[in-house]
């Protein structure tokens, strides 16, 4: 059986390694997710990481509290603690047990927690690979994630309700003949493999 927690720890792990080689002056560099800077996609991941770790404790949050909030002075540090919280909290004991409310997606839930860590895991995979892209260099996520990625992804409805302008991932595109894991996870969540700032 998929060790879900134990996929998302790593992941996040991974990402915050990631975020650590952030300067100052990239946090205006593009990123893949459309009109959205480094500095943008920082502010998400760190309110997706304390949303999440809220709902891991069964907390009932409403969506205004999942809006991100500017950056302070240290963007790296406020990442670093937001990711120490999620994988603490998904790490608690009966986290499996629990159910989730997530304000952004569907109905608000609740989710089964599998179910809702997973949705962090294909979340943080995807946003590790836009950091990657933006910075310049290769992403931080080992094959084998990439592949836990794979069938996450193909969850994800392809349909103008779930997908487009606004919504958290754009149309599937193709991700090309000699397309990795990785690949194949970003493109069937709108981005193209070949995105270059």
């Amino acid at each position: 059986m998929v060790d879900i927690i134990e996929l998302n720890r790593r992941s996040v792990r991974a990402t915050a390694d990631l975020v650590a080689t952030i300067k100052p002056a990239d946090l205006d560099l593009p990123t893949p997710c459309t009109g959205w800077a480094v500095r943008d996609l920082l502010e998400h991941q760190i309110v997706q990481n304390h949303g999440f770790a809220l709902a891991a404790s069964g907390a009932r949050t409403d969506l205004p509290s999942w809006r991100p909030s500017p950056l302070g002075e240290d963007p790296v540090a406020e990442y670093a603690a937001s990711a120490q919280a999620v994988v603490a909290a998904f790490a608690a004991d009966g986290v499996l047990d629990r159910s989730f409310f997530l304000p952004e997606i569907r109905d608000g839930g609740p989710f089964p927690a599998a179910m809702a860590i997973g949705f962090h895991f294909i979340d943080c995979v995807v946003h590790d690979w836009d950091l990657a892209k933006a910075l310049g260099v290769p992403p931080n996520v080992e094959d084998d994630l990439a592949e836990a990625a794979l069938p996450l992804a193909a969850q994800v409805p392809d349909t103008p309700v779930s997908r487009g302008a606004g919504k958290a991932f754009l149309a599937g595109v193709e991700p090309g003949e000699d397309a990795t894991a990785l690949d194949r996870v970003v493109a069937m969540l709108g981005r193209s493999p070949s995105w270059t700032p």
